[in-house]
């Protein structure tokens, strides 16, 4: 009666669980980013709806079929998520293994001998009648198998699965965070393509400019109302114009390249990337998640709250160890010297067994390693609550960073304006001899300045909008 009183005993004791048990960090009480003095409202800037946060697709706010199509390519071929794919799904498989050893564990063998008796080493010499021709030899067949289980009696085997759930989470939660940085960075890459084509146009155009000056200044020496300096000027102005281009299309070449490589193709497979600023949409309004939603729906602090589960349920297994362990089992054996008497009873052997393991001694080492557990689950509530914080300061920065742009884009406008009409104001005076060419020549450069200065900040707008949705997204997997 001894053994089914242990197990009744056990089995009473298998249903504690030691450690802590995980408690979701509550959501945080902020309802706004930004405090109400930096609030306020400026023309031009996207209306900011706070609420839900954008949808997973969210560069289809862009309003272009091309950037949606590259973004789609990059989903099915980058090769970062492939990798980031494949170690979710080795991490899930690394999950059923830890899971299963809560469940029997059953192994089967079997195995031949062939043996000769030492006899002379027990005192066996000369003519034995037991082995005329020497020492003797004889086949031992046998097959049999074996069944254990652990009890878990203080929930160490539990608290690993759990463990395991939660890094395996922690994966998939970074999984989906990187395949919304993928999207974010074939946005950004796109709009990075259409602002250096809008530089060379700009540049184009301003040495347009530099021709019709170089011919003007030659008819007008021709004439005999200029001078030869005056044409050495534009020529010159010219040729520094001409040797900025090169350079904007190696930038632009290296842009295309890049951005191949987001998509999973070689440079040469890309296809055409004739991306234009005007042709792009800017979102009139911005659905941007409130602080209560961010923490619940952003990959980094989902991944950051996973690792603090894991951490939590590693305390679990480390305070497991402190407590004693049962395993019961069996094992059956069938021995004989011939195959034809496997089958039969008399070779027949068995096992039952209930196996207790208690630490007694191991030099503070199990309490060492337990405090040790504890810290980096403080390590990582920490952890959490720095990627919290983190993730509020970067959607503030970008709400504020949205208002400066229109801004930054409305001053631009005007500047360019006045420049224009300055440049040309400028060329009409020196074509009637009241002004030189330089003052065309600074005029052109101020108007070229203003507006490249334009396309930053309206690439800038840009960017910080999609920068914006990436900050504030759900995660996204193929």
């Amino acid at each position: 009666m001894r053994l089914p009183l242990i197990l009744l005993a056990a089995t009473a004791l298998a249903g504690c669980t030691v450690g802590p048990d995980f408690v979701r960090p509550q959501a945080p009480g902020a309802t706004h980013y930004l405090p109400d003095r930096e609030t306020s409202a400026v023309k031009g800037a996207p209306d900011i709806a706070l609420g839900a946060g954008p949808v997973r697709r969210w560069w289809t706010a862009f309003g272009s079929p091309e950037l949606d199509a590259l973004v789609e390519r990059a989903m099915a071929n980058n090769r970062s998520l492939a990798a980031s794919n494949a170690t979710l799904a080795a991490g899930r498989d690394e999950l059923r293994a830890v899971a299963g050893k809560r469940l029997p564990q059953i192994d089967a063998n079997a195995r031949v001998d062939q043996q000769q008796v030492n006899l002379a080493a027990f005192g066996f010499s000369g003519n034995n009648p037991l082995a005329p021709g020497g020492n003797p030899e004889f086949h031992l067949y046998s097959v049999g198998g074996g069944i254990s289980y652990d009890l878990d009696l203080f929930g160490g085997l539990r608290r690993q699965v759990e463990q395991s759930a939660a890094q395996v989470e922690a994966q998939q939660r970074q999984t989906e965070a990187a395949h919304l940085s993928i999207a974010g960075q074939v946005v950004n890459q796109v709009l990075t393509v259409a602002a250096i084509r809008a530089q060379i146009a700009t540049a184009n155009a301003l040495l347009a400019d530099d021709l019709r000056n170089v011919d003007l200044t030659q008819k007008r020496r021709a004439g005999g109302e200029g001078t030869l300096v005056e044409v050495l000027n534009a020529q010159s102005q010219y040729a520094a114009d001409r040797g900025d281009i090169p350079q904007l299309e190696q930038q632009l070449a290296e842009a295309r390249h890049l951005l191949a490589t987001l998509v999973g193709v070689a440079p040469s497979e890309l296809g055409a990337t004739e991306f234009d600023l005007a042709r792009l949409t800017l979102p009139t309004a911005i659905p941007v998640a409130l602080p209560s939603a961010l923490v619940h729906q952003r990959p980094d602090i989902l991944q950051a709250e996973a690792d603090l589960h894991a951490a939590a349920a590693g305390v679990g297994v480390a305070t497991a160890r402190l407590y004693p362990d049962i395993t019961l089992g069996a094992t059956l054996t069938q021995g004989a010297p011939g195959i034809a008497d496997l089958v039969k009873n008399a070779f027949r052997g068995y096992d039952i067994f209930a196996g207790l393991t208690a630490p007694v001694f191991h030099g503070g080492t199990l309490k060492a390693q337990r405090a040790a557990a504890i810290n980096r689950a403080r390590a990582s509530d920490a952890t959490y609550q720095q990627t919290v914080l983190d993730a509020f300061q970067q959607v503030a920065d970008l709400l504020s960073a949205i208002q400066s742009d229109a801004r930054s884009v409305a001053n631009q406008n005007e500047s360019v304006s006045v420049a224009d009409r300055s440049r040309k104001l400028s060329r009409r005076s020196f074509q009637v001899g009241n002004s030189g060419i330089l003052q065309v020549l600074e005029t052109e450069r101020l108007y070229q300045r203003s507006s490249n200065n334009l396309v930053v900040a309206r690439t800038r707008q840009f960017l910080n909008v999609a920068r914006l949705y990436v900050a504030t997204a759900g995660g996204w997997t193929a």
